[in-house]
């Protein structure tokens, strides 16, 4: 009878994996490298191995494991193939097929890594004791993991949530990663952060703090709380390309919350002070009343998450 659950984020440094007993409670977590060379062909003999190993020594049978749950950075289909995961040198990956056979038939479930994050974050997360909510993660780029009625809302080939390429800018002239221009990744990320910072710096000669040492989205964030005035224009646009978006998400999809996480939300509470003057503006009137949370669960919402798919 089933007593565990594996849980595995797929990074593109790192394989984070955890194990779980089924009411989520976390018994061990442990990390790989993610051997990317010749197009990832190591990256799932690694997890099966990892699995394996990890079964062994905490003496658990292949019959006590309801499945394995992995998140990858890429969409994946209804059917576990990957179609195209950058980061990891793969192209067309059947997941599933692939390491449920590496695993002995054990059962494998696959997902996106934001979406599979927004899961995580809301079974034991910010958004824990919701049903529909919007996870949105602030880091290197912008991700977003969409659950509709307790369920990853992914689409008709894996690609939905990809809110970071919505486009809120029409006269943007840098390429955004995806190649469009103006999508909301290039000013709310941890790098478009700093691009309108830099923007603010190039164009004022008003004195700043950013002017004296290093600028990141977490240097801006730390001279707006010590209430420095070009830091603060910086972050009001911040605030107004992110909650425009999420107003036109809200409007689209009407989640209970937003569960803010990513390396920009260890500023804390203080982003909302930016986000939900456009938010309110922007957004049709039955959602004005959306929560918004800050994510709880960190680099861990990922193990969670996949655990979680495994279980529904």
């Amino acid at each position: 009878m089933a007593s565990h659950v594996f849980g595995v984020d797929v990074g593109g440094t790192t394989v984070k994996l955890g194990l779980f007993d089924l009411q989520g409670n976390v018994i061990d977590k442990w990390e790989i490298p993610t051997r990317t060379a010749n197009g990832g062909e190591k990256i799932l003999p690694d997890i099966a191995d990892a699995i394996q190993e990890k079964m062994a020594q905490k003496q658990i049978s292949r019959e006590n494991v309801a499945g394995v749950g992995v998140g990858v950075p890429g969409p994946v289909d209804g059917d576990g193939i990957v179609h195209k995961a950058v980061n990891l040198g793969w192209g067309e990956v059947h997941l599933k097929k692939e390491l449920e056979a590496l695993l002995e038939g054990m059962r494998v479930e696959g997902g996106n890594d934001a979406n599979v994050a927004a899961l995580g974050e809301m079974w034991k997360g910010g958004g824990k004791g919701r049903r529909n909510l919007v996870a949105v993660t602030l880091g290197t780029g912008v991700g977003g993991g969409i659950i509709i009625n307790g369920k990853i809302m992914t689409g008709s080939c894996g690609a939905g949530g990809e809110i970071g390429h919505i486009h809120v800018e029409d006269h943007e002239t840098e390429a955004c990663g995806c190649g469009n221009y103006g999508c909301l990744e290039e000013y709310a990320s941890a790098t478009g952060i700093v691009r309108l910072a830099r923007r603010a710096l190039q164009a004022s000669g008003q004195d700043s703090v950013l002017r004296n040492g290093e600028v990141s989205a977490k240097t801006v964030f730390d001279a707006v709380k010590a209430g420095d005035k070009l830091a603060v224009e910086v972050a009001r646009q911040f605030g107004d390309y992110l909650g425009k978006a999420l107003g036109i998400i809200a409007g689209v999809l009407n989640p209970e919350i937003f569960v803010i996480g990513g390396g920009v939300s260890k500023a804390g509470e203080v982003l909302f002070e930016y986000i939900l003057p456009s938010y309110e503006k922007t957004v049709f009137h039955a959602c004005k009343n959306t929560e918004f949370a800050l994510a709880t669960l960190g680099n861990d919402a990922g193990i969670y998450g996949a655990a979680k798919m495994v279980l529904d």
